[in-house]
């Protein structure tokens, strides 16, 4: 069986004050909870990552910030 990961835009949702995935123009992955493992593009490779909430949202072993508009798949 063949799983195919979805990728999207990290974005911060005011309404559930929840960072977010949007993998369309109105699909979104419903909220994300600390610990939610995913990974992230940055520098031109896909790093594994989870994301937790502190001050802030952030995703452990990635420094920068914001992290809104990363992308993302999971």
């Amino acid at each position: 069986e063949i799983f195919m990961k979805r990728h999207g835009i990290l974005i911060y949702n005011s309404d559930t004050d929840r960072m977010d995935i949007r993998f369309g123009l109105e699909d979104y992955y419903g909220g994300l909870h600390c610990g939610t493992p995913m990974e992230v593009f940055v520098n031109n490779e896909w790093i594994p990552t989870r994301i937790e909430m502190n001050d802030d949202w952030y995703l452990v072993g990635i420094k920068i910030s914001p992290i809104s508009g990363l992308q993302v798949r999971m």
